[in-house]
């Protein structure tokens, strides 16, 4: 789950950025005052953005940045003295006065940017190695000869016994090929 959490020494500011962001319809996980309490929340949530100003009650926001896990990032409001050196990885910067207008936008970039990361690793994660493969292959080729399947056929076969066994289909794959090979 994605959350955004918003962090600034002075509760009021906290509060009404929280409040604009829900107002729009962004999932806010909370507003808090310092650093401690921000990664309090990040550990409710699997990734995230920290909205938060240059110096907290406790720490700065490089610190922060640190101790954050690496599936956050984090969106600075702060005068453009405080980061016109540069700026941490994961850490992008918006110039105090703040317009909702900007807030919202980078905020929304920031979001569709994680989703996209997400969906990325997802599909990393799907893709086979050589040697799985081939072991698809070689039992759709073995239902194929003996049991006289099509290769779509085959391959439902080896689709099906997976979600029915619950097993991922390499290892369905193996568990025909270890049973037919015999």
């Amino acid at each position: 789950m994605v959350g955004i959490i918003v962090v600034f020494p002075n509760r009021d500011n906290a509060a009404n950025i929280r409040n604009l962001l829900a107002r729009q319809g962004m999932a806010v996980t909370g507003a808090c005052t310092t650093g401690a309490q921000a990664m309090n929340y990040a550990d409710t949530v699997d990734e995230g953005i920290v909205v938060c100003g240059y110096k907290l009650k406790d720490m700065l926001y490089s610190e922060l940045r640190e101790y954050l896990p690496a599936d956050f990032e984090m969106l600075l409001i702060a005068s453009p003295d405080k980061w016109s050196s540069g700026l941490a990885e994961g850490v992008v910067g918006l110039d105090m006065p703040i317009k909702v207008y900007d807030l919202m936008n980078t905020v929304e970039m920031m979001l569709q940017n994680m989703n996209r990361r997400r969906r990325k690793r997802r599909q990393e994660r799907k893709g086979r190695s050589p040697d799985q493969q081939q072991a698809i292959q070689k039992a759709k080729q073995l239902l194929m000869e003996r049991n006289n399947m099509s290769e779509g056929e085959a391959h439902r076969y080896l689709q099906k016994n997976s979600m029915d066994s619950g097993t991922n289909m390499v290892e369905t794959a193996e568990m025909v090929l270890s049973i037919m090979a015999e």
